[in-house]
């Protein structure tokens, strides 16, 4: 099994700017004028142009809203060195949202990105993972 993680856009290019910048991704194709693929991470990540006000979900019906808003589901990228893709990530336009936290022996820090889709860098322990 593989993973793509699909990331709602209102525009495009701005999208493609921003995670090239902030990430370091590759664009590697435009599909239809509506979906940028971007490479450079463990997982392909496809942005979609959706535009603002349009349906997310039928029922209930919800709109897309491309301010800042929570979703149960966010992304992690593990860096090897958080101080510097933080310095990045706001470089490029990242909105910072928490300092950097210790956790079980890693440092994480979160941001949203300008369209409100919320992410985190994280550097794990010396043994690649949380300890116990």
């Amino acid at each position: 099994m593989n993973i793509i993680i699909n990331i709602d856009v209102p525009d495009l290019e701005r999208g493609i700017d921003f995670y090239t910048r902030a990430l370091g991704l590759a664009h590697a194709r435009t599909l239809d004028d509506d979906v940028a693929e971007l490479r450079g991470a463990s997982a392909t990540i496809y942005l979609l142009c959706k535009p603002a006000g349009s349906v997310a979900i039928k029922a209930p019906p919800v709109a897309r809203d491309f301010t800042r808003h929570w979703t149960p589901v966010h992304f992690d990228l593990v860096v090897d060195d958080v101080d510097a893709a933080a310095a990045r990530a706001i470089a490029s336009g990242a909105n910072p949202e928490t300092g950097h936290i210790d956790w079980r022996g890693s440092r994480c820090v979160s941001f949203s990105d300008p369209f409100g889709n919320g992410f985190c860098f994280i550097q794990f322990a010396e043994n690649g993972t949380y300890r116990n």
